[in-house]
Protein backbone atom coordinates (compact mmCIF):
# COMPACT_ATOMS: atom_id res chain seq x y z
CA UNK A 1 0.00 0.00 0.00
CA UNK A 2 1.93 2.95 -1.36
CA UNK A 3 1.00 6.61 -1.09
CA UNK A 4 2.58 9.04 -3.56
CA UNK A 5 2.26 12.36 -1.72
CA UNK A 6 2.58 15.50 -3.86
CA UNK A 7 0.41 18.59 -3.33
CA UNK A 8 2.14 20.90 -5.82
CA UNK A 9 -0.66 22.53 -7.86
CA UNK A 10 1.28 23.00 -11.12
CA UNK A 11 2.68 20.35 -13.47
CA UNK A 12 6.42 19.74 -13.73
CA UNK A 13 9.07 17.05 -13.75
CA UNK A 14 8.39 16.04 -10.15
CA UNK A 15 4.67 15.63 -10.79
CA UNK A 16 5.43 13.65 -13.96
CA UNK A 17 7.60 11.34 -11.83
CA UNK A 18 4.76 10.77 -9.36
CA UNK A 19 2.22 9.95 -12.05
CA UNK A 20 4.46 7.59 -13.99
CA UNK A 21 5.71 5.65 -10.98
CA UNK A 22 2.31 5.47 -9.32
CA UNK A 23 0.97 4.01 -12.56
CA UNK A 24 3.77 1.47 -12.77
CA UNK A 25 3.51 0.32 -9.18
CA UNK A 26 -0.24 -0.04 -9.65
CA UNK A 27 0.32 -2.25 -12.69
CA UNK A 28 2.74 -4.34 -10.63
CA UNK A 29 -0.05 -5.19 -8.22
CA UNK A 30 0.53 -2.67 -5.43
CA UNK A 31 -2.34 -0.73 -3.89
CA UNK A 32 -1.52 2.84 -4.86
CA UNK A 33 -3.06 6.20 -4.06
CA UNK A 34 -2.00 9.77 -4.82
CA UNK A 35 -2.33 12.59 -2.29
CA UNK A 36 -2.57 15.83 -4.26
CA UNK A 37 -3.76 19.41 -4.26
CA UNK A 38 -7.43 20.04 -5.17
CA UNK A 39 -7.93 20.58 -8.91
CA UNK A 40 -4.26 19.82 -9.64
CA UNK A 41 -3.06 18.46 -12.97
CA UNK A 42 -1.48 15.52 -11.13
CA UNK A 43 -4.80 14.62 -9.52
CA UNK A 44 -6.67 14.88 -12.81
CA UNK A 45 -4.20 12.68 -14.66
CA UNK A 46 -3.99 10.16 -11.82
CA UNK A 47 -7.76 9.69 -11.85
CA UNK A 48 -7.69 9.33 -15.64
CA UNK A 49 -5.14 6.54 -15.13
CA UNK A 50 -7.49 4.83 -12.68
CA UNK A 51 -5.49 5.75 -9.57
CA UNK A 52 -7.56 6.95 -6.56
CA UNK A 53 -6.66 10.33 -5.10
CA UNK A 54 -7.01 12.14 -1.79
CA UNK A 55 -7.15 15.92 -2.11
CA UNK A 56 -5.76 18.30 0.49
CA UNK A 57 -4.08 21.71 0.38
CA UNK A 58 -0.70 21.79 2.11
CA UNK A 59 1.35 24.90 2.88
CA UNK A 60 4.66 25.51 4.63
CA UNK A 61 2.97 25.81 8.05
CA UNK A 62 0.38 23.06 7.61
CA UNK A 63 2.37 20.79 9.91
CA UNK A 64 1.34 23.18 12.71
CA UNK A 65 -2.35 22.94 11.80
CA UNK A 66 -3.87 20.22 14.03
CA UNK A 67 -6.94 19.81 11.79
CA UNK A 68 -4.85 18.98 8.75
CA UNK A 69 -2.45 16.81 10.73
CA UNK A 70 -5.32 14.77 12.25
CA UNK A 71 -6.98 14.51 8.83
CA UNK A 72 -3.79 13.03 7.39
CA UNK A 73 -3.31 10.68 10.35
CA UNK A 74 -6.87 9.41 9.89
CA UNK A 75 -6.30 8.98 6.16
CA UNK A 76 -3.09 6.94 6.62
CA UNK A 77 -4.71 4.74 9.24
CA UNK A 78 -7.88 4.15 7.24
CA UNK A 79 -5.90 3.20 4.14
CA UNK A 80 -3.41 1.07 6.02
CA UNK A 81 -0.60 2.88 4.22
CA UNK A 82 2.74 1.08 4.47
CA UNK A 83 4.91 3.33 2.29
CA UNK A 84 4.61 7.08 1.70
CA UNK A 85 6.83 9.07 -0.66
CA UNK A 86 7.31 12.85 -0.37
CA UNK A 87 9.25 15.42 -2.41
CA UNK A 88 8.51 18.99 -1.34
CA UNK A 89 9.40 20.65 1.95
CA UNK A 90 5.81 21.39 2.94
CA UNK A 91 4.63 17.86 2.12
CA UNK A 92 7.58 16.39 3.99
CA UNK A 93 6.76 18.33 7.15
CA UNK A 94 3.00 17.86 7.23
CA UNK A 95 2.93 14.37 5.77
CA UNK A 96 6.12 13.21 7.41
CA UNK A 97 5.06 13.81 11.00
CA UNK A 98 1.50 12.65 10.26
CA UNK A 99 2.60 9.39 8.67
CA UNK A 100 5.02 8.67 11.52
CA UNK A 101 2.31 9.23 14.12
CA UNK A 102 -0.08 7.10 12.04
CA UNK A 103 2.36 4.20 12.12
CA UNK A 104 3.36 4.17 8.44
CA UNK A 105 6.35 1.83 8.28
CA UNK A 106 8.39 3.40 5.48
CA UNK A 107 8.55 7.16 5.14
CA UNK A 108 10.48 8.05 2.03
CA UNK A 109 11.91 11.36 0.81
CA UNK A 110 12.56 11.76 -2.89
CA UNK A 111 14.81 14.76 -3.46
CA UNK A 112 14.48 16.20 -6.94
CA UNK A 113 16.12 19.61 -6.48
CA UNK A 114 19.87 20.02 -6.77
CA UNK A 115 19.91 22.75 -4.12
CA UNK A 116 21.41 22.48 -0.61
CA UNK A 117 19.11 21.78 2.33
CA UNK A 118 19.66 24.12 5.26
CA UNK A 119 21.08 22.73 8.50
CA UNK A 120 18.17 23.71 10.73
CA UNK A 121 16.92 21.93 13.84
CA UNK A 122 13.62 20.96 12.18
CA UNK A 123 15.41 19.48 9.18
CA UNK A 124 17.72 17.53 11.47
CA UNK A 125 14.72 16.08 13.31
CA UNK A 126 12.99 15.14 10.05
CA UNK A 127 16.07 13.51 8.51
CA UNK A 128 17.06 11.58 11.64
CA UNK A 129 13.74 10.82 13.38
CA UNK A 130 11.04 10.89 10.68
CA UNK A 131 12.50 9.55 7.42
CA UNK A 132 13.38 5.91 6.94
CA UNK A 133 14.48 6.11 3.28
CA UNK A 134 16.01 8.89 1.13
CA UNK A 135 16.68 8.78 -2.59
CA UNK A 136 17.91 11.42 -5.02
CA UNK A 137 17.31 11.78 -8.75
CA UNK A 138 21.01 12.36 -9.53
CA UNK A 139 24.45 12.20 -7.99
CA UNK A 140 24.49 16.00 -7.98
CA UNK A 141 21.24 16.08 -5.99
CA UNK A 142 22.70 13.60 -3.50
CA UNK A 143 25.74 15.84 -3.11
CA UNK A 144 23.56 18.85 -2.28
CA UNK A 145 21.63 16.86 0.36
CA UNK A 146 24.92 16.05 2.09
CA UNK A 147 26.39 19.53 1.69
CA UNK A 148 25.01 20.75 5.03
CA UNK A 149 23.57 17.55 6.53
CA UNK A 150 26.43 15.06 6.23
CA UNK A 151 26.95 15.25 10.00
CA UNK A 152 23.53 13.65 10.60
CA UNK A 153 22.74 11.84 7.33
CA UNK A 154 25.18 9.09 6.28
CA UNK A 155 25.95 9.10 2.55
CA UNK A 156 25.19 5.38 2.27
CA UNK A 157 21.60 6.05 3.38
CA UNK A 158 20.92 8.02 0.19
CA UNK A 159 20.21 6.01 -2.96
CA UNK A 160 20.48 7.55 -6.44
CA UNK A 161 17.59 6.56 -8.70
CA UNK A 162 17.31 8.45 -11.96
CA UNK A 163 14.01 9.52 -13.43
CA UNK A 164 12.88 6.98 -16.00
CA UNK A 165 11.67 7.46 -19.56
CA UNK A 166 9.08 5.18 -21.13
CA UNK A 167 10.08 4.66 -24.79
CA UNK A 168 6.55 3.46 -25.58
CA UNK A 169 5.22 6.89 -24.59
CA UNK A 170 7.34 8.47 -27.33
CA UNK A 171 6.24 6.98 -30.66
CA UNK A 172 8.28 8.21 -33.59
CA UNK A 173 5.47 8.64 -36.12
CA UNK A 174 3.94 11.85 -34.77
CA UNK A 175 3.01 14.71 -37.12
CA UNK A 176 4.63 18.12 -36.86
CA UNK A 177 2.70 20.51 -34.62
CA UNK A 178 0.52 22.79 -36.72
CA UNK A 179 1.86 25.96 -35.11
CA UNK A 180 5.44 24.89 -35.75
CA UNK A 181 4.66 23.86 -39.34
CA UNK A 182 3.04 27.21 -40.09
CA UNK A 183 5.67 29.48 -38.48
CA UNK A 184 8.99 27.64 -38.71
CA UNK A 185 11.88 28.65 -40.89
CA UNK A 186 15.20 26.88 -41.24
CA UNK A 187 16.39 24.61 -38.46
CA UNK A 188 13.92 24.42 -35.56
CA UNK A 189 15.31 24.82 -32.04
CA UNK A 190 13.05 23.84 -29.16
CA UNK A 191 12.90 24.54 -25.45
CA UNK A 192 10.32 23.13 -23.02
CA UNK A 193 10.26 24.35 -19.44
CA UNK A 194 8.32 26.52 -17.04
CA UNK A 195 8.88 30.21 -17.71
CA UNK A 196 10.81 30.90 -14.52
CA UNK A 197 14.20 32.34 -13.61
CA UNK A 198 15.57 28.86 -12.90
CA UNK A 199 14.94 27.76 -16.50
CA UNK A 200 16.94 30.68 -17.89
CA UNK A 201 15.01 31.38 -21.09
CA UNK A 202 16.47 34.90 -21.03
CA UNK A 203 19.86 33.35 -21.88
CA UNK A 204 18.25 31.46 -24.73
CA UNK A 205 16.82 34.68 -26.17
CA UNK A 206 20.28 36.25 -26.03
CA UNK A 207 21.68 33.25 -27.91
CA UNK A 208 18.90 33.57 -30.50
CA UNK A 209 19.78 37.23 -30.98
CA UNK A 210 23.40 36.24 -31.64
CA UNK A 211 22.31 33.59 -34.16
CA UNK A 212 20.15 36.16 -35.96
CA UNK A 213 23.06 38.61 -36.11
CA UNK A 214 25.02 35.88 -37.93
CA UNK A 215 22.25 35.58 -40.56
CA UNK A 216 21.52 31.96 -39.69
CA UNK A 217 18.26 30.41 -40.83
CA UNK A 218 16.48 29.14 -37.71
CA UNK A 219 13.43 29.44 -35.51
CA UNK A 220 13.00 28.91 -31.78
CA UNK A 221 9.83 27.55 -30.16
CA UNK A 222 9.50 27.69 -26.38
CA UNK A 223 6.88 25.46 -24.75
CA UNK A 224 5.83 26.31 -21.21
CA UNK A 225 3.95 28.74 -19.00
CA UNK A 226 4.99 30.69 -15.95
CA UNK A 227 5.44 34.00 -14.22
CA UNK A 228 8.11 35.27 -16.62
CA UNK A 229 5.89 35.17 -19.71
CA UNK A 230 5.38 38.95 -19.99
CA UNK A 231 9.05 39.65 -19.30
CA UNK A 232 10.12 37.23 -22.03
CA UNK A 233 7.59 38.71 -24.46
CA UNK A 234 9.07 42.17 -23.88
CA UNK A 235 12.58 40.80 -24.36
CA UNK A 236 11.59 39.22 -27.67
CA UNK A 237 10.29 42.62 -28.77
CA UNK A 238 13.41 44.43 -27.56
CA UNK A 239 15.72 42.04 -29.41
CA UNK A 240 13.61 42.12 -32.58
CA UNK A 241 13.04 38.35 -32.55
CA UNK A 242 9.31 38.34 -33.36
CA UNK A 243 9.89 36.32 -36.55
CA UNK A 244 12.34 33.90 -34.97
CA UNK A 245 11.02 33.15 -31.46
CA UNK A 246 7.56 31.91 -30.47
CA UNK A 247 6.16 31.29 -26.98
CA UNK A 248 3.68 28.41 -27.26
CA UNK A 249 2.38 28.34 -23.70
CA UNK A 250 1.81 25.02 -21.94
CA UNK A 251 2.11 22.09 -24.37
CA UNK A 252 0.48 18.91 -23.13
CA UNK A 253 1.79 16.59 -25.85
CA UNK A 254 5.53 16.87 -25.27
CA UNK A 255 6.29 13.97 -27.62
CA UNK A 256 4.73 15.72 -30.60
CA UNK A 257 6.62 18.88 -29.67
CA UNK A 258 9.93 17.01 -29.55
CA UNK A 259 9.14 15.39 -32.87
CA UNK A 260 8.57 18.83 -34.41
CA UNK A 261 12.02 20.26 -33.64
CA UNK A 262 15.56 19.60 -34.89
CA UNK A 263 17.63 20.65 -31.85
CA UNK A 264 16.74 20.91 -28.17
CA UNK A 265 18.24 23.69 -26.05
CA UNK A 266 18.04 23.72 -22.26
CA UNK A 267 19.08 27.01 -20.68
CA UNK A 268 18.40 26.12 -17.02
CA UNK A 269 20.81 27.44 -14.39
CA UNK A 270 20.29 24.30 -12.28
CA UNK A 271 18.44 21.00 -12.59
CA UNK A 272 17.88 18.06 -10.28
CA UNK A 273 17.36 15.84 -13.30
CA UNK A 274 16.60 17.41 -16.67
CA UNK A 275 13.63 15.28 -17.71
CA UNK A 276 13.23 17.25 -20.93
CA UNK A 277 16.79 16.43 -22.00
CA UNK A 278 15.96 12.73 -21.87
CA UNK A 279 12.61 13.38 -23.59
CA UNK A 280 14.39 15.16 -26.44
CA UNK A 281 17.05 12.45 -26.66
CA UNK A 282 14.50 9.62 -26.88
CA UNK A 283 13.17 11.42 -29.97
CA UNK A 284 16.71 11.42 -31.41
CA UNK A 285 17.29 15.16 -30.97
CA UNK A 286 20.76 16.55 -30.25
CA UNK A 287 20.87 18.73 -27.14
CA UNK A 288 22.70 21.84 -25.99
CA UNK A 289 22.72 22.79 -22.30
CA UNK A 290 24.79 24.58 -19.70
CA UNK A 291 27.36 22.44 -17.90
CA UNK A 292 25.58 22.68 -14.56
CA UNK A 293 24.40 20.36 -11.76
CA UNK A 294 23.12 17.05 -13.17
CA UNK A 295 23.26 17.80 -16.91
CA UNK A 296 26.64 16.00 -17.36
CA UNK A 297 25.06 12.86 -15.88
CA UNK A 298 22.38 12.79 -18.57
CA UNK A 299 24.46 13.17 -21.73
CA UNK A 300 28.08 13.22 -22.81
CA UNK A 301 29.61 16.35 -24.30
CA UNK A 302 30.44 15.87 -27.96
CA UNK A 303 28.46 12.62 -28.27
CA UNK A 304 24.78 13.37 -27.71
CA UNK A 305 25.13 17.14 -27.71
CA UNK A 306 27.13 19.95 -26.18
CA UNK A 307 27.67 21.18 -22.62
CA UNK A 308 28.50 24.89 -22.36
CA UNK A 309 30.17 26.67 -19.46
CA UNK A 310 27.63 28.79 -17.61
CA UNK A 311 26.76 31.59 -18.33
CA UNK A 312 28.67 31.94 -21.63
CA UNK A 313 25.81 32.77 -23.97
CA UNK A 314 28.00 33.34 -27.02
CA UNK A 315 29.52 29.89 -26.59
CA UNK A 316 25.96 28.53 -26.29
CA UNK A 317 25.13 30.23 -29.60
CA UNK A 318 28.32 28.80 -31.15
CA UNK A 319 27.23 25.24 -30.32
CA UNK A 320 23.74 25.85 -31.66
CA UNK A 321 25.29 27.21 -34.86
CA UNK A 322 27.34 24.02 -35.28
CA UNK A 323 24.16 21.98 -35.17
CA UNK A 324 22.24 24.38 -37.41
CA UNK A 325 24.76 24.13 -40.23
CA UNK A 326 25.64 20.43 -39.90
CA UNK A 327 22.71 18.08 -40.54
CA UNK A 328 24.91 14.97 -40.32
CA UNK A 329 26.05 16.00 -36.83
CA UNK A 330 22.43 16.49 -35.79
CA UNK A 331 21.52 13.01 -37.00
CA UNK A 332 24.52 11.26 -35.41
CA UNK A 333 24.17 12.99 -32.04
CA UNK A 334 20.43 12.40 -32.08
CA UNK A 335 20.84 8.67 -32.71
CA UNK A 336 23.44 8.45 -29.94
CA UNK A 337 21.10 10.28 -27.56
CA UNK A 338 18.24 7.87 -28.14
CA UNK A 339 20.53 4.90 -27.47
CA UNK A 340 21.81 6.47 -24.26
CA UNK A 341 18.29 6.93 -22.90
CA UNK A 342 17.36 3.34 -23.77
CA UNK A 343 20.50 2.09 -22.02
CA UNK A 344 20.59 4.30 -18.91
CA UNK A 345 17.15 5.78 -18.26
CA UNK A 346 14.59 3.16 -19.28
CA UNK A 347 11.67 3.51 -16.86
CA UNK A 348 11.25 -0.21 -16.19
CA UNK A 349 14.87 -0.46 -15.05
CA UNK A 350 14.48 2.58 -12.78
CA UNK A 351 11.19 1.21 -11.41
CA UNK A 352 12.98 -2.04 -10.58
CA UNK A 353 15.58 -0.05 -8.65
CA UNK A 354 12.96 1.93 -6.74
CA UNK A 355 10.95 -1.21 -5.94
CA UNK A 356 14.04 -2.98 -4.61
CA UNK A 357 15.00 0.07 -2.56
CA UNK A 358 11.53 0.37 -0.99
CA UNK A 359 11.72 -3.30 -0.03
CA UNK A 360 15.12 -2.84 1.61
Amino acid sequence: RICFFNTVPFWGGGEKFYLEYATRFSKRGYEVEVVCSPDSVLGKRAREAGIPTFEISIGMLSFLNPLKVFRLIRYFKQKGTQVVIFSTSQDLKAGGFSSKWAGVTKRVFRRGLAKPIKDRWLNRIIFTKVLTHIFANSEETKRTILQHLSHCVPAEKIEVIYNGIDPNAFPLDTPIMEVVESKKKGVVIGNAARLTAQKGQNYLLEAASILKSRSLDFSLFIAGSGEMKEELEKEIQRLGLQKEVYLLGFVEDINTFMGSIDVFALSSIWEGFGYVLAEAMIRSKPVVAFDITSNPEIFNHGKQGFLVEFPKVEAFADRLEELIVDQKMREEMGASGRQRVLTHFDIERQTDKLEAYLKS
